[in-house]
């Protein structure tokens, strides 16, 4: 049986990935606040992580948040903080970055593996023709360098496998609630269109930005 480790399982994807993942046959283990595991905390991340066996087949960090001690996203450069761009890197940048440090033990050598993390169309430079949302765009940004950086040193130990940043749309949960858009999708339609693409990604893609429909998504 297929094995796969949700960092974030509690969340609106998350747990959406963890029930799709689980109704395939696949073993899944779920982490989130919930089991007492916070991204913003490197010795519990650390402790836990460094608990679980080897072997997964899929790692995939869902957790995420689109504003921090903020009220919403930055509208101007006179509105950003230190307090609010510390806030989204603890956990858009850093969390995921101090889960991929564990990626070369847990997943396998001998046969392909999965490192994916939610990222989001924002973080892309080349895409940015709006401005604004300035301490989200910059920590999706810098978690995209993160997991194209992984993929390179993970290829040259694992060459099988497969890192990439995925960008899931607009979905209907919590996070985006108080933002409009009629082309919501629901989170299990959400969960399905990631793990499709993923099952189509091989190692030549390794360390690149896809969104839920397969398609590449500029840096």
């Amino acid at each position: 049986m297929k094995r796969a480790l949700i960092i974030g399982a509690s969340g609106g994807i998350g747990a959406a990935l963890v029930a799709e993942l689980e109704e395939r046959g696949v073993d899944v283990t779920g982490l989130s606040r919930a089991d007492g595991f916070d991204l913003t905390e490197p010795p519990v991340v650390e402790g836990m992580l460094a608990r679980l066996e080897p072997g997964f087949d899929l790692i995939f960090v869902a957790s995420g948040i689109l504003t921090g001690v903020a009220e919403r996203p930055e509208k101007a450069l006179k509105e950003i903080t230190a307090e609010e761009m510390a806030a989204q890197f603890a956990v858009n940048t850093i969390g995921p970055a101090l889960v991929l440090r564990h990626a070369a033990r847990l997943l396998p050598r001998d046969r392909r593996g999965v490192f994916a993390a939610l990222s989001a169309r924002v973080g892309s430079i080349g895409d940015n023709r709006a401005g604004g949302w300035y301490s989200y765009r910059a920590s999706k940004a810098a978690l995209n360098q993160v997991i194209h950086t992984g993929a390179i040193e993970l290829a040259r130990s694992h060459k099988q496998a497969v890192c990439v940043a995925l960008h899931p749309g607009t979905v209907a949960t919590e996070f985006t609630a108080d933002y409009g858009g009629r082309d919501k999708l629901s989170p299990e339609e959400a969960a399905a269109y990631l793990l499709g693409v993923l099952e189509g990604l091989g190692p030549e893609q390794t360390g690149q930005f896809f969104d839920w429909k397969g398609e590449r998504v500029v840096w």
